[in-house]
């Protein structure tokens, strides 16, 4: 049987992003958790996490940067937009 290879690279996420989205969750399943903007109640486990990242981002966890879209994506949206318009 062939040895499993392990990968070179580190860990994705850090422990304390991945306790900071398990407050999270535990938070959602109370029906606790809050979002930023509204203060409406989380229902999505997929912005549960979001949220538990977030945080462990703002307190310095490894946890890798947000996607970004390209400049130039968002500038073509705007033009089709604009020509729909009118």
């Amino acid at each position: 049987m062939a040895a499993k290879k392990r990968s070179t690279r580190g860990r994705k996420y850090g422990e304390a992003a991945s306790k900071s989205v398990k407050r999270a969750m535990r938070k959602r399943k109370s029906g606790t958790l809050k979002s930023g903007g509204s203060g409406r109640k989380v229902t999505s486990r997929k912005q549960a996490i979001a949220i538990g990242l977030s945080e462990a981002r703002e307190q310095g966890a490894k946890v890798p940067r947000k996607k970004s879209t390209r400049k130039s994506t968002k500038k073509s949206t705007k033009k089709s937009t604009k020509k729909r318009a009118r």
